[in-house]
């Protein structure tokens, strides 16, 4: 099986580069690594740093959907994970997901950052404070940076909004409730690999 990453950054450049250092940490090596500014311009410095990433510069902003579209249409790999420029993931993660073979691949979040405590406050039922961090538990749910199988979320259509008329796209949870809806299959993983930033300039707010 191989496996892509994908770097998403909507003014993020300041925080990219540590998001690249995990991607390329990693225990196993992820076949593909791509970084895509959606048409901010502050990642520019990045590509003379970190060569070995392929990179999507955008001169224009396509908004979060038509953007995590487009990567998704690049990507040939059999397996995707996408990331926030703003986030980062532990150096075992791919080499801990890729043992499963299910059409999608889920796993708990770590949240930091100086606003972590909102999402104590949204989700009581589904988090607890683990070394100063707050662990999400993710079972039998959604999120941004699940890993999953290109061919199945490109036979569903791949991403769009959850709600035509909300103000947040949910392009993720789109995804999976299609993808469940044409039964894939999931695997939970009940460790955290992503270490979600929760701050003032976060682009989703729940």
């Amino acid at each position: 099986m191989t496996y892509s990453l994908v770097i998403a950054s909507y003014k993020y450049g300041h925080l990219a580069a540590h998001a690249i250092e995990t991607a390329l940490s990693q225990a196993k090596p992820f076949d593909r690594i791509y970084f895509v500014d959606d048409g901010i311009g502050d990642c520019t410095h990045l590509p003379k740093l970190y060569p070995q990433v392929e990179y999507v510069l955008r001169d224009k902003n396509l908004g979060i959907v038509a953007n995590f579209q487009d990567m998704l249409n690049r990507v040939k790999t059999d397996y995707v994970m996408f990331l926030g420029a703003d986030n980062w993931i532990t150096s075992d993660t791919l080499l801990m997901l890729s043992q499963y073979k299910e059409d999608i691949i889920t796993y708990n979040i770590m949240v930091t950052g100086e606003l972590k405590d909102e999402i104590v406050k949204l989700y009581p039922q589904n988090t607890y404070y683990s070394c100063g961090d707050v662990n999400w538990t993710r079972e039998h749910l959604h999120h941004g940076s699940m890993m999953y199988r290109v061919a199945k979320a490109k036979e569903v259509g791949g991403y769009e909004k959850h709600r035509p008329d909300g103000e947040r796209t949910d392009e993720d949870n789109a995804l999976w409730d299609k993808m469940i809806k044409a039964a894939a299959t999931v695997k939970y993983v009940k460790s955290s690999f992503l270490y979600y930033r929760r701050h003032q300039q976060n682009f989703n707010k729940y």
